[in-house]
């Protein structure tokens, strides 16, 4: 008889360096920057880590340009470069990413907290991976999570055989994560239950884990030094499930913001595209043009006002940098695909459409108006947005749903 286990959430396998995959983990990606991190890092490193506290805010925050050298007394392992510069992975304070590794180091729980699309899952993916040397001890929040996932379920075939005991036991990623000291992930915390949720009070205030169904000293689990819990929770979930002020208290908050300089939003949404695109084996240049509309449009959106001081009506759809990456990656792959589409700009309010018009049927009007008010004004004295006004058609086109 087949054995039946609880079911598990969705982890990540971290264990592949499989080049046929989609995306591959933080670890796989990133693993010659973290060898080499490792290798040179002689900073104190609280109990448990891979890396030192600086260490870890470099490998995030890049190194600003400037090589990192291995001392000459220090010997690398083989196939290590001699220096290295460390890409920023993160766009956001540097000082964040200082107070999420201070408070990963002590016993508290770090909460990221944002609007969707600001990247705070890949800030969590990138602390797991820096500290722990693994990502994939992830568990995905949902209205269906039971306290199974976030503690232990079992593997009734063998329980209702042999009873309980240590073999039966289907362990949790934050189970997991206490017995071998490594971060675990709890992605869109305030979408499970309230009674879920609070399975972590005893976890975060005792670092033990009970299991009564067991005897003995194998009945608790003590975490082991490294352990600590990185969850995520979007603003406009927050009534979804209220975390209990209990919970609460046993994390530190910290607000991960849209990025604030226009310029890096556009250079982060064009290496993320080309980064999306050479993926699936494409390699192409995006219209620098292009990538400053959709851009602008998109943090005219978002914000509810222009850079020129202009009033504008927000959509009720996320108007996230993610979003405008897939359109940038988008019309990238359409005119490969469909080369007799010179014009990257034509394309730019269909996709637009695509991402305005999710929530509410309203949006459509919302979008038209600011196309009738900053678009219109901008193609006063730019040959661009002309272009952009000169296509509001497309907009109307679908009138009756997307």
């Amino acid at each position: 008889m087949a054995k039946k286990k609880t079911s598990s959430p969705r982890t990540r396998s971290t264990s592949t360096s499989n080049a046929d995959v989609q995306l591959a983990s933080a670890e796989v990606r990133y693993a010659e920057q973290l060898a080499f991190l490792r290798a040179i890092d002689q900073a104190p490193r609280p109990p448990g880590w891979m890396l030192s506290p600086a260490a870890v805010v470099d490998f995030i925050c890049g190194t600003r340009g400037e090589a990192l050298r291995v001392p000459a007394a220090l010997k690398l392992p083989a196939g290590l470069p001699k220096s290295l510069v460390i890409p920023a992975k993160f766009v956001g304070s540097r000082a964040l990413v200082e107070r999420c590794v201070v408070t990963l180091a002590g016993e508290r729980g770090l909460m990221l907290v944002g609007q969707p699309g600001t990247a705070k899952s890949m800030l969590g993916e990138l602390l797991a991976v820096a500290i722990s040397g693994s990502s994939g001890l992830t568990v995905q929040g949902t209205a269906g999570a039971s306290e199974d996932h976030l503690r232990y379920g079992w593997n009734y075939s063998m329980l209702l055989d042999q009873g309980p005991r240590p073999e039966a036991l289907v362990p949790s990623p934050v189970l997991t994560a206490m017995r071998e000291g490594k971060l675990v992930r709890i992605e869109e915390l305030t979408r499970c239950l309230p009674e879920v949720q609070d399975g972590l009070i005893s976890l975060l205030s005792e670092r033990r884990l009970m299991i009564p169904e067991l005897e003995g000293e194998i009945c608790s689990v003590f975490a082991r030094p490294g352990f600590n819990i990185v969850a995520t929770a979007n603003l406009r979930d927050r009534g979804v499930s209220e975390m209990s002020a209990a919970l609460k208290r046993r994390f530190n908050f910290e607000t991960v913001h849209p990025i604030a300089d226009p310029q890096q939003e556009i250079e982060l949404v064009r290496s993320r595209a080309i980064a999306v695109l050479a993926d699936t084996g494409l390699t192409t240049q995006l219209d620098a043009r292009l990538l400053e509309l959709l851009v602008t449009t998109f943090r005219d959106l978002r914000d509810g006002n222009t850079a020129e001081g202009w009033s504008v009506e927000r959509p009720a759809s996320v108007m996230s940098t993610a979003e405008a990456v897939t359109i940038a990656a988008a019309i990238a792959r359409q005119g490969v695909f469909f080369p007799a589409q010179r014009d990257p700009i034509s394309l730019l309010p269909g996709h637009l459409l695509g991402v305005v018009l999710k929530d509410n049927v309203e949006d459509r009007e919302r979008l038209l108006a600011y196309w009738d008010g900053p678009i219109r004004r901008r193609s006063e004295n730019d040959a661009h947005w002309k272009r952009m006004y000169e296509l509001r058609d497309v907009l109307e086109e679908s009138s009756e749903g997307p």
